[in-house]
């Protein structure tokens, strides 16, 4: 069983950055890829970022590109996601997920491991 607990988010005025983090409880961590994801009220879970295993190889929706940055320290047991200029629509609760495999989805039906969220909330 993965445990993951995101931490990191919070308020901040538009153009602003924040930093969220994942750790994860395992001690296979580097064989798993992981990805965040984001919710909005009343719209539907969405594709943020993935990671493979080793860290070689991330992916992106075309939207978010170039001002989110996901990347991890598998000694550390993390997956961390930068993200820059921040707008107001990236007002969501963001999540980490985990799928023990070297292929990393951009679904979030085919992760496995979810974290409980943390609230990013980017005001106008």
């Amino acid at each position: 069983q993965v445990q993951l607990v995101e931490s990191g988010g919070g308020l901040v005025q538009a153009g602003g950055s924040l930093r969220l983090s994942c750790a994860a409880s395992t001690g296979t961590f580097s064989r798993l890829g992981m990805g965040w994801f984001r919710q909005a009220p009343g719209k539907e879970r969405e594709f943020v970022a993935a990671i493979t295993r080793s860290g070689s190889n991330t992916y992106y929706p075309d939207s978010l590109k170039g001002r989110f940055t996901i990347s991890r320290d598998n000694a550390k047991n993390t997956v961390y996601l930068q993200m820059h200029s921040l707008k107001p629509e990236d007002t969501a609760v963001y999540y980490c997920a985990a799928v023990r495999s070297s292929y990393v989805p951009s679904t979030s039906s085919e992760y496995t491991y979810w974290g409980q969220g943390t609230q990013v909330t980017v005001s106008s």
